[in-house]
């Protein structure tokens, strides 16, 4: 009798243990399938580094789509840097002779793609030279990997890039009455658009002389409608957060036209909002006065049936 209640504690014990063991594999089972379903996904949406080799003798060059904003490197092994008076071209070579282990190195533009690489070291690689825009992978372009800027709010690069380069093609001119002439240069404020918090000022200038004008700057800001009256503290500067191309030299009996993007603001009906474009070693400044009602009448991007593929 004893023997048998002895035996009956031991087997209960024994089940109870295997009960504990049965729902704690249980447990980690589930764990680990959770886990390895969240990585499963999370690989999706990797993105995939692009390989090269680097020698110590050697300098190679990566030529990106747009201005480079950030770059970090994976170890000691690399040393690298932006060309100078080049935005978009990095320089970068082995720190190392013969270093033995794979490293990397990645890289932010201004256009908020981001980039990752991994890299080799060879004595004599067989490429030097990339150009980043031709190598890009259309699953890159098509899935995108923006990165958000602060100056951008909500907004992706590569949208405001977009808006900037269609309204630049599409090239309508929406705003009629707003310009300025003088030396044979005709500088035009051709319209105003906003989008999702930003302003987007389509200019165009007319170079109707024999003289090419290189621009030196192109200046945005508030001031009292009481020119005569105005002080440096009365103005307001404002600074564009994108342009779709590079200031240039616009040629004789030429016209280029550009886009500016800016935060969203009005202006008090006792101001206006001065756009000015300033010749490089010359006089043929050129000045636009823009109306706070201009500003509350911009043409919303969705009015102009964008195609955003």
């Amino acid at each position: 009798m004893f023997n048998a209640k002895k035996t009956e504690r031991k087997m209960k014990a024994i089940f109870e243990s295997i009960l504990v063991l049965t729902l704690i594999m249980g447990y980690h089972s589930h764990s680990f399938a959770q886990q390895a379903t969240n990585t499963g996904k999370l690989s999706l949406r990797k993105v995939e580094p692009y390989e090269m080799q680097v020698t110590y003798n050697k300098t190679s060059h990566l030529i990106f789509p747009s201005a480079i904003r950030y770059v970090d490197l994976g170890s000691e092994y690399l040393i690298a840097g932006k060309a100078e008076d080049a935005e978009n071209v990095l320089r970068i070579k082995a720190a190392v002779k013969d270093f033995p282990d794979e490293t990397n190195f990645s890289v932010i533009t201004n256009d908020g793609r981001f980039y990752n690489f991994n890299v080799y070291y060879s004595a004599n690689p067989a490429t030097m030279n990339y150009d980043l825009l031709t190598m890009q992978k259309a699953t890159d372009r098509e899935n995108g990997n923006d990165v958000l800027f602060e100056e951008l709010g909500n907004n992706s690069p590569s949208l405001a890039g977009l808006l900037l380069e269609t309204i630049y093609k599409k090239n309508k001119r929406i705003v009629k009455h707003i310009g300025s002439k003088s030396y044979g240069i005709q500088f035009l404020l051709k319209g105003i658009y906003v989008h999702n918090g930003k302003f987007y000022f389509h200019t165009e200038l007319r170079n109707k002389s024999n003289v090419p004008f290189q621009v030196d700057f192109v200046n945005f800001k508030i001031v009292d409608k009481k020119v005569a009256k105005r002080t440096v503290v009365q103005e307001k500067p404002l600074t564009p957060l994108r342009m779709y191309k590079p200031l240039d030299e616009i040629a004789g009996n030429s016209v280029e036209q550009n886009v500016f993007l800016l935060d969203q603001f009005t202006i008090a009906d006792d101001k206006v909002l001065v756009i000015e474009i300033f010749e490089k070693n010359g006089g043929r400044q050129q000045t636009l006065q823009v109306e706070n009602s201009d500003l509350v009448h911009a043409r919303q991007i969705n009015d102009m049936h964008l195609k955003i593929n």
